[in-house]
C-alpha cells in the first residue's frame, strides 16, 4: 500500500489535490515518454468497466466494432483540408522505418475520420449498404503543449463511433443518439450529471458541419468537455468520394458522423466525487466495490476470521466485487488507505460483532456508520450500494445547480461576479449568458475573464435576452465557464 500523508486540501490547490489523488490511489503513473501516463490496474480497470457498460449501449442500438491502423498516410489527412488544419499543430509523424525514409509521411492518428472513409469508399456501394454503424476502441496521438493525466495527454485512450446515412434526417438522428447515450451513461453508471447542448462555431470539431457535447461541472468549479458527437454533414464523404446508388439508380454522397468519449471519463469520476479524504468512486464502476477489514486482537483474530471468510464468499458469489484486508496494518491505517482510494463500502468484523452476529458499515460518500446483522447481510450491503450510487449521483446535481449562476446579463457584470467569488475565496462556477452570435462578442469574453462557452444547451434553466458582451438581443443562451 501507499505510503499515508494527508493530501493537499482542495479548497487549497485543486489540481495538486488532483494530481497526488489519482498516483495514491494507484489509478496512473507518469510513464517515461513526454506527456504519456501509464494506466494502472485500478485506473484501468475503471476503463474496461467504461468500456463494458459504453459496449452495450452501442450494440444494442446496432454498432460494431472494428479496427484501423494507427498510421495515416498524409495525403489522407490532406483531403479534408478544414480536418488537417484544425489538427496539424499536434501531429506526431513518421518519417522513417527500417532505416530508410519514408516517400509519404505516416501520421499518428489524431482521429480516424480519414482512414475510416477511405474504407468507407470501398464498402459502401449502394443504399443496401447504408446504414454503416462502426465503432473502434483505440489509442489516438496528439502532441499536447500542457498536460493533465486521464485530461489530456499526448497518447490517450477513447472511441471513436463512425456512422455513414443516406440522407440528413437520419444522420442527425444518429448523432443526436449518441450524445443521449453519452449523458445517460454518465448519469447512470459515472453518476455525473451533464448539460447537452450545441458547441459554437469557433468551439467546433474541425471538418464538422455541427458538433455537440456533453458538459460536467468539477468540484472547483471547472468546466469538463466529456464526449461530443458530430454531424459531419457531406463534407468527408466528398474528401473520400463515398458514394452510393439510391433507390431510383441515382449516384449520392452519402452522410457522416463521428462521436467519442475518452479516458477523460476518468478525470471527470475523481474530480467530480472526489474530496479531501481522496478518489471516492461510483459503486458501479468502483473495482472494488467493498472492503472488508477484520478488527480485534490477534488472539481473537481466528474466531473472527470464521465468520469473516463466510461473509467474504457470500458477497463475491452474489457478485460483489469485494476485497478483504487481513494486513497487519492498524485498522485506522486501514480505513484511511481504502477511503483514499475511493472504495465505496467498507465491512468492518470484529469479536463482539461476531458474538452479535452482525457487523459494521460504513459509506464512502457520506461517512455514516451503521450495523447489520449477517443473516441477510449480501442484500443489505447490495441496498446500500445503489444508495450510495443514487446519492453519489443527487450530491453531484446539487453541486452544479449550486454554482451555477443564471443572473448575470453584461460582462461587466461578469467581472464583478468573479471578482467577488476569487476575493471570497468560493467557487466562481458556470454562468448562463445571451450570446448574439457573433465570434468576436465570444472572444472577448475569453479574452477578459478566461471564460469559454461550453455549449449552447438544449434546455437552458431560462432565456437570455441581450448578449452578454454586446448588449445586442440575443440569438442563443449558453453556459460560460473556466474549463478543462
Amino acid at each position: 500500500m501507499s505510503e499515508q500523508r494527508k493530501l493537499t486540501a482542495q479548497s487549497e490547490d485543486f489540481s495538486a489535490w488532483y494530481l497526488e489523488a489519482i498516483q495514491r490511489a494507484e489509478l496512473m503513473d507518469y510513464a517515461p515518454v513526454r506527456g504519456c501516463i501509464i494506466f494502472r490496474p485500478d485506473g484501468y480497470e475503471l476503463w474496461e468497466r467504461i468500456q463494458a457498460g459504453l459496449n452495450e449501449r452501442f450494440k444494442a442500438t446496432g454498432h460494431r466494432n472494428a479496427y484501423f491502423p494507427m498510421l495515416i498516410p498524409e495525403s489522407f489527412m490532406q483531403k479534408e483540408k478544414e480536418h488537417i488544419e484544425g489538427f496539424n499543430p499536434e501531429l506526431p509523424w513518421v518519417t522513417e522505418a527500417g532505416g530508410e525514409k519514408l516517400e509519404e509521411r505516416l501520421a499518428l492518428r489524431p482521429t480516424s475520420e480519414t482512414i475510416i472513409g477511405h474504407m468507407y469508399s470501398k464498402w459502401i456501394q449502394s443504399y443496401r449498404d447504408l446504414p454503416m454503424l462502426l465503432n473502434q476502441w483505440a489509442n489516438v496521438f496528439r502532441w499536447e503543449k500542457r498536460t493533465l493525466p486521464f485530461l489530456r495527454t499526448s497518447e490517450f485512450l477513447w472511441q471513436e463511433g463512425h456512422t455513414a446515412h443516406a440522407d440528413e434526417a437520419e444522420a442527425r438522428e444518429e448523432t443526436m443518439r449518441m450524445l443521449d447515450i453519452y449523458a445517460e451513461f454518465a448519469a447512470t453508471e459515472m453518476a455525473v450529471p451533464m448539460v447537452k447542448g450545441q458547441k459554437t462555431p469557433s468551439e467546433r470539431f474541425a471538418g464538422a458541419v455541427d458538433t455537440y457535447s456533453i458538459e460536467g461541472m468539477m468540484r472547483d468549479g471547472k468546466a469538463l468537455q466529456a464526449g461530443t458527437s458530430h454531424y459531419l454533414g457531406q463534407n468527408f464523404a466528398q474528401g473520400f468520394d463515398i458514394k452510393f446508388l439510391d433507390r431510383d439508380n441515382q449516384l449520392k454522397l452519402v452522410h457522416t458522423t463521428s462521436w467519442g468519449v475518452s479516458t477523460r471519463l476518468i478525470g471527470a469520476l475523481v474530480m467530480v466525487h472526489g474530496d479531501d479524504k481522496g478518489v471516492a468512486l461510483p459503486p458501479k464502476l468502483a473495482p472494488t466495490q467493498v472492503v472488508m477489514i477484520p478488527i480485534g486482537s490477534p488472539k481473537l483474530r481466528e474466531r473472527v476470521m470464521e465468520k469473516f471468510d463466510g461473509v467474504f464468499a457470500a458477497l463475491k458469489e452474489a457478485g460483489v466485487r469485494v476485497k478483504s484486508d487481513v494486513s497487519d496494518a492498524t485498522p485506522g491505517f486501514k480505513f484511511n488507505e481504502w477511503e483514499m482510494r475511493g472504495v465505496p463500502l467498507r465491512l468492518e468484523l470484529g469479536p463482539r460483532d461476531v458474538d452479535s452476529n452482525q457487523c459494521v458499515l460504513v459509506r464512502r460518500d457520506t461517512g455514516e456508520k451503521t450495523t447489520a446483522s449477517l443473516d441477510n447481510i449480501v442484500a443489505r450491503v447490495k441496498l446500500l450500494l445503489d444508495e450510495i450510487q443514487l446519492n453519489m449521483y443527487q450530491r453531484a446535481l446539487s453541486f452544479r445547480v449550486s454554482h451555477s449562476h443564471t443572473h448575470i446579463n453584461s460582462l461587466a457584470e461578469l467581472k464583478e461576479h468573479i471578482a467577488a467569488k476569487e476575493a471570497a475565496g468560493e467557487i466562481a462556477g458556470w454562468v448562463l449568458a445571451g450570446w448574439c452570435g457573433d465570434d468576436d462578442c465570444e472572444a472577448r469574453v475569453k479574452e477578459e475573464v478566461k471564460f469559454t462557452s461550453r455549449n449552447i444547451p438544449f434546455g437552458p434553466p431560462t432565456e437570455k435576452s441581450h448578449c452578454v458582451t454586446c448588449g445586442q438581443a440575443a440569438v442563443f443562451t449558453l453556459w460560460l465557464a473556466r474549463a478543462y
